[in-house]
C-alpha cells in the first residue's frame, strides 16, 4: 500500500477547517433504561413510580461520570506524556520526535533528519532550543536517533510499550508538533494493526517498506512524523510516520488513516543505535539483488527484472542472474518492486521461501534462503 509521510512544512501555516453538524438525533426515554433491570423498561403501569425515578436519575448520572472518568484519562496522559514530545528543526522544515532515554537521546524518524547532522530540538520545559547531533539514520525503517548537546533539568524519557499487547479498538492519542504547531494532541483509535506500508521515495521520502505497522483514525498530519502515538496507559505504542493517500483526492491525505511505527521495533533499532552507533541486527530479510519493475506488452507491471545480484546473497545462492524477472515470492505474486519489498517485509532473515523467476521466457523456481537487509 503507498502511502505519503507525513513530513513538516517549511513553516506553519493557517489552518482553515469547515466542520459539519449533524441535525439533532431524537433517542427514545427508554433507551437509556436498557442499562437498568428490564423492568426499569416495561410497558406496565401508568407512570414512574419512586423506584423508578431513583434508578432513571442514577442513568442520567453515570453518563457525566463516565464522561468526566475518560476526561480525566485523557487530560492524566498528556499531563504524563507530553513533557517526553519535542519538536525538532532539520534546516526549514519541522518534524516530531520522542525522548528515548535520560541521557538526552530522542528518536524520530528518518525523513524528518533527512540528510541533516545538526539539529534544534525544543523540548517542552526548556526555554530555547537545544543543539542536537545526529547519533545514526536508518531509512530501512525509516527511523533515526539524535542527541542532545545538553541534557536539561528534567528531561523524562517517554516509556514504549509491548507491541505484542496492541489492540484493535485501543483509544490512543497522537502526539506531536502538527503544522509546526507544538505539544499538540488528537485522539482516535487503534483501526488495525500488521500493515505492511510503503512510503513514497518523492521529494525527500526514504522509500522504505515497513511492516507491522500500526493504523490508526488520529489525526496525522506533517510535523506529526517522530512523535508519539499513545495508549491510556502512558505508554508510546508507536511513532507515527505516514498517512495514506486517496488518488480520489489528487493524492491528498485520506482523512483518518494514519500508520505508526510500532514500539518494539523503535526500541528495538533505537536499542542498537544507542547502544552501537548504529544499526547491527537489521532483523530485515532481503533476496540479495537490485530490481526494476518491468511492464507487459499492454503496460501492466509484470514483474521485477533483476538489474544485479549481490555476490554470496540469496539470490547468487540459487542461481538468480541479471535479466530474470522475479514474478512470485512464496505464494505471493510480485508485480513490481514494491510488491517485492511488501512480500519480503513480513520474513526474517534465514527464512526459506520459493521464488519463481522467468527467464529467456522460461517459468522457473528455486528455494532461497533470505539473507540479512
Amino acid at each position: 500500500m503507498d502511502a505519503s509521510r507525513t513530513r513538516a512544512t517549511r513553516a506553519a501555516r493557517a489552518a482553515r477547517a469547515v466542520s459539519r453538524l449533524s441535525g439533532p438525533v431524537t433517542v427514545p426515554a427508554c433507551t437509556l433504561l436498557l442499562l437498568l433491570p428490564v423492568t426499569g423498561c416495561s410497558e406496565s403501569g401508568s407512570g414512574p413510580g419512586p423506584g423508578r425515578a431513583r434508578e432513571g436519575e442514577t442513568a442520567r448520572a453515570a453518563a457525566p461520570r463516565a464522561a468526566s472518568d475518560l476526561q480525566a484519562d485523557y487530560e492524566r496522559v498528556i499531563e504524563d506524556v507530553l513533557p517526553s514530545v519535542v519538536q525538532i528543526q532539520a534546516g526549514d522544515s519541522l518534524g516530531s520526535g520522542v525522548v528515548y532515554d535520560d541521557k538526552g537521546h530522542v528518536v524520530t524518524n528518518a525523513h524528518v533528519v533527512g540528510d541533516g547532522k545538526s539539529f534544534r530540538v525544543t523540548t517542552a520545559r526548556a526555554e530555547g532550543a537545544l543543539g542536537a547531533k545526529l547519533v545514526s539514520s536508518y531509512p530501512e525503517q525509516d527511523l533515526a536517533v539524535v542527541k542532545l548537546d545538553k541534557v536539561p533539568e528534567g528531561l523524562k524519557a517517554a516509556r514504549l510499550a509491548d507491541s505484542a499487547k496492541v489492540a484493535v479498538g485501543q483509544i490512543v492519542l497522537a502526539m506531536g508538533s502538527p503544522l509546526g504547531l507544538s505539544s499538540s494532541v488528537t485522539q482516535g483509535i487503534v483501526s488495525a494493526t500488521g500493515r505492511t506500508v510503503t512510503e513514497g521515495g518523492g521529494g525527500g521520502g526514504t522509500g522504505a517498506t515497513i511492516a507491522n505497522m500500526v493504523q490508526t483514525s488520529a489525526a496525522i498530519n506533517p510535523g506529526n512524523s517522530g512523535g508519539a502515538l499513545v495508549n491510556l496507559d502512558g505508554q508510546v505504542i508507536g511513532i507515527p510516520t505516514l498517512a495514506a493517500t486517496d488518488p480520489g483526492l489528487g493524492e491528498g491525505a485520506a482523512p483518518g488513516i494514519g500508520f505508526a511505527i510500532p514500539a518494539s521495533m523503535v526500541t528495538t533499532v533505537a536499542g542498537q543505535i544507542v547502544e552501537e552507533g548504529r544499526v547491527t541486527d537489521s532483523g530485515r530479510a532481503a533476496l540479495g539483488i537490485t530490481a526494476r519493475t518491468v511492464v507487459d506488452d499492454g503496460y501492466r507491471p509484470a514483474g521485477a527484472a533483476v538489474v544485479e545480484v549481490s555476490d554470496g546473497g540469496a539470490a547468487d545462492d540459487a542461481g538468480l542472474r541479471s535479466g530474470d524477472v522475479v514474478v512470485k515470492l512464496g505464494g505471493t505474486d510480485i508485480t513490481t518492486i514494491t510488491s517485492l519489498a511488501e512480500a519480503l517485509a513480513p520474513m526474517r532473515p534465514g527464512d526459506r521461501t520459493k521464488v519463481t523467476y522467468t527467464r529467456d521466457g522460461d517459468e522457473r523456481t528455486a528455494e532461497v534462503t533470505l539473507g540479512e537487509q
